[in-house]
C-alpha cells in the first residue's frame, strides 16, 4: 500500500508535516511519501491566468502524486479560520483538471496548532467539503496544543486517547 502523506502547509518548518508523516507511518506495512507543496507552487489561480496558462504542470504533477497513492493523509494548517493560501491555490488549480482531485482514494484528514483550537475550523470545512472532490474520508483528528501533546524528539503522542483514534483511523486507511 503506498500512502501520500503531505501538510497543507507552505511552512518549511510545519507541524502539520510533522503530525502528517506520523499518522501515515501508523499503517503497517505501507510505503508512505511525503510531499512538500512548496515544490507545486505556482501562480495565483484566476481565470485570465488559466487562459493565459493552461493547466501548469505542477498542478499536472500533484494530481498524478495522488493518482500514484492508493490512500491519502493529509494535515491542514489554518490561517485565520480557513486553508492556507498556498494550498487553497494549488488545490485550485488541480481541480481545474479534474474536480475530482482526491480520486475516490480512501483518506486521513488532520489538522493541528500550537494553540487548543487544534485547527478544527479549517478540519470541518475540510471534511466537509473532500467528499465533494471524491475523497473517500476514512476519519478527521484535530490534535490540539501540538507542542503539549507530541513529542517532537521521540515522534510520539502524548495523550493516550488521542494516540488511540488516530491509530484506528489509520488502521481504516487499509479498509
Amino acid at each position: 500500500m503506498k500512502i501520500l502523506a503531505f501538510a497543507a502547509s507552505s511552512s518549511r518548518q510545519s507541524i502539520n508535516k510533522t503530525f502528517a508523516t506520523y499518522a501515515a507511518n501508523l499503517v503497517e506495512g505501507a510505503e508512505v511519501e511525503v510531499l512538500d507543496i512548496n515544490d507545486f507552487e505556482i501562480p495565483l489561480f484566476s481565470e485570465d491566468r488559466e487562459k493565459e496558462l493552461g493547466k501548469p504542470a505542477l498542478a499536472q504533477a500533484f494530481y498524478d502524486k495522488i493518482s500514484e497513492a492508493d490512500a491519502l493523509v493529509i494535515s491542514f494548517a489554518e490561517h485565520n479560520g480557513s486553508y492556507t493560501a498556498a494550498y487553497k491555490n494549488l488545490f485550485d488549480w488541480t481541480s481545474r483538471i479534474d474536480m475530482k482531485v482526491y480520486q475516490g482514494k480512501p483518506a486521513l484528514l488532520l489538522a493541528t496548532s500550537p494553540g487548543p483550537g487544534g485547527a478544527k475550523s479549517v478540519l470541518g470545512a475540510a471534511t466537509t467539503s473532500a467528499p465533494y472532490f471524491a475523497a473517500d474520508v476514512k476519519a478527521s483528528i484535530s490534535l490540539p496544543s501540538f507542542y503539549d501533546n507530541f513529542d517532537v524528539a521521540t515522534q510520539s503522542i502524548k495523550d493516550d486517547a488521542i494516540a488511540t483514534e488516530l491509530a484506528v483511523a489509520a488502521k481504516a486507511l487499509k479498509g
